[in-house]
């Protein structure tokens, strides 16, 4: 690809499921022409208005938020705030004039989307989730590509549009040849043992939490290390309760920086079932036990979750009942190997590696 005047436009975000596979894109776009002009277009006050320049990307805020599921007075200003964004997007894109707009999700994907449909400009779609959103599934008429990272996904879109992509995850995760004993080195974790880690997303998961505060009893008397990852809210909590178990080394921490080293580490995960986490479970191979979380838009965690339990890939735990039945469900996997070889086996199936190649690749042939 020699062209040097390439621009393209990136909307969306609000969560890091939409902003990171974003960032993912402009960053292979870059590597495969370093000229290129990206533009990120987000939703003022959101989280990408500070990750994106933090990963060197120029972006603009567009005042836009959705629908609040609750009565409230904000919600008689979407109307006002979407006409608004709508002229904002039409002016952006006269005066950036991209050759291609990729939308990843997030209120600020709508009106970028529409307005470039609009003008024929062409159009991608990157759907994270195995349950699109509303605003994908209404783009998806006009858009010209939709990349996905779960099968089936023409009972929601125009079946001759898909292109099964995956979503992107970070070269140090897809990366875990060699590093299991780095790993188990870096967080102070004995060979001998079996290893448990638990994410429940950045900002920490108040169901995993509490059901690993019931079970470290359990996880003691069986000799199971643990990596737990807690969000700042339940931090000093966390801290407090591993004290009272000195002979077993369970770590605590508020935020993983180097979570290659946390997957290469351990044997078996506990996590949400968010899109980013579920397609790096899928790329590390981890026996993993996935406890969706039910506040979020459309229910698509417990939809992602159930996709992999479908194939026999993964352990489902239903949010309500994880506080009583995690600590038996971590003890009877780590035992079981057979059932951990089988879970390795189906989600191997299901992993698309070099998501942000494919992804690439669909978006540049639209030029």
């Amino acid at each position: 690809m020699q062209n040097n005047n390439l621009k393209i436009i990136i909307s969306g975000g609000g969560t890091g499921g939409h902003i990171f596979p974003a960032i993912a894109i402009a960053n292979i776009l870059k590597k495969k022409i370093p000229n290129i002009s990206i533009l990120f277009v987000g939703a003022k006050g959101r989280m990408e208005m500070e990750k994106v320049p933090a990963a060197g990307y120029e972006i603009i805020g567009l005042n836009i938020s959705g629908l609040q599921r609750r009565l409230t007075i904000k919600n008689l200003l979407v109307p006002f705030k979407l006409l608004g964004s709508l002229y904002k997007a039409r002016k952006i894109i006269k005066q950036f004039s991209p050759d291609v707009v990729v939308g990843v999700g997030g209120y600020a994907s709508g009106p970028m989307l529409r307005i470039a449909s609009l003008k024929n400009i062409p159009t991608v779609i990157q759907e994270q989730n195995s349950y699109p959103g509303i605003t994908n599934k209404i783009l998806s008429k006009k858009v010209n590509k939709i990349c996905v990272a779960y099968d089936n996904m023409e009972r929601f879109f125009p079946k001759e549009k898909i292109y099964l992509t995956g979503n992107p995850v970070r070269d140090d995760i897809q990366n875990q040849e060699g590093k299991k004993n780095i790993g188990l080195q870096h967080f102070g974790l004995a060979s001998d043992s079996k290893v448990l880690l638990v994410i429940g997303g950045s900002l920490g998961s108040k169901t995993i939490n509490e059901s690993i505060q019931n079970c470290l009893a359990a996880l003691a008397n069986n000799n199971i290390q643990l990596i737990w990852q807690t969000g700042k809210l339940f931090y000093n909590t966390a801290n407090d309760l591993v004290k009272q178990y000195k002979n077993i080394n369970f770590k605590v921490y508020d935020f993983i920086s180097k979570m290659d080293l946390a997957y290469a580490a351990c044997d078996i995960v506990v996590s949400r079932a968010g899109a980013i986490a579920v397609s790096e479970i899928c790329v590390v191979n981890k026996p993993a036990i996935l406890i969706p979380s039910p506040n979020v838009a459309e229910d698509h965690q417990t939809k992602n979750a159930i996709s992999l339990f479908n194939h026999k890939a993964i352990i489902f735990v239903k949010d309500t009942e994880a506080r009583q039945k995690l600590g038996k469900e971590v003890v009877d996997l780590i035992k079981d190997e057979e059932k951990q070889i089988l879970l390795k086996s189906n989600l191997a199936g299901l992993c698309v590696k070099n998501a942000d190649e494919n992804i690439a690749a669909v978006i540049l042939s639209l030029i």
